[in-house]
């Protein structure tokens, strides 16, 4: 059974194949250009809407792997959410969501403030559909810090750190992030489904 990534965002992409142990293909080595509408109101949702829309397309011979995740902020009732990726507007690059989040954060008059990633990632095949969640918990300042990984990384210091995600190590983020939270929770079930 082939694992297929269903996500287009090359960033993910490369946290998946550092995290996992074994071969994940991205979607756009199969498909050409799917069209995929993420119309959901929570992580879980918009996961599965992925991971059906490949599995669709591909069919049975094939695993599905989305992951849809972002940064919620209290402060800001649990904005961006599940429109991290959109926060500066429809087709918005990652820099253009951060920029905004970070003035949003200025403009509250905060140095610092709690915050916290969700990861859902959603699982289809033949066999069924599963979603799994992980969390990372910390604070977003109002400086940005470091080049290393994408998205809000660069403003988001994880609980139990001085450091920015755009700081610290890919050793230590695919250790403690979100999404790897959540891949812990999703080895067993594609060992479970590679063994039917």
């Amino acid at each position: 059974m082939k694992i297929v990534l269903a996500t287009g965002n090359k960033g993910k992409l490369r946290e998946f194949k550092q995290m996992c142990d074994y071969e994940v293909v991205p979607f756009s080595d199969l498909l050409s250009d799917v069209e995929i509408v993420e119309d959901g109101d929570t992580f879980a949702e918009n996961a599965l809407i992925k991971a059906r829309t490949i599995y669709q397309k591909l069919g049975e011979g094939y695993l599905v792997i989305a992951d849809d995740s972002g940064i919620s902020l209290p402060i800001l009732n649990g904005a961006p959410g599940i429109y991290s990726a959109r926060y500066a507007g429809e087709g918005a690059t990652d820099k253009e969501n951060l920029h905004k989040l970070l003035e949003t954060v200025k403009e509250k008059g905060l140095q610092s403030t709690p915050a916290y990633y969700t990861a859902a990632i959603a699982i289809v095949s033949k066999y069924g559909e599963y979603v799994v969640h992980g969390w990372m918990h910390g604070d977003v300042v109002s400086e940005l810090r470091g080049d290393k990984g994408f998205g809000y990384d660069p403003m988001f210091v994880p609980k139990g750190y001085r450091q920015t995600l755009g700081e610290l190590d890919d050793e230590v983020k695919s250790r403690i992030s979100h999404r790897a939270q959540a891949l812990a929770l999703v080895k067993p079930i594609i060992q479970m489904l590679q063994r039917k």
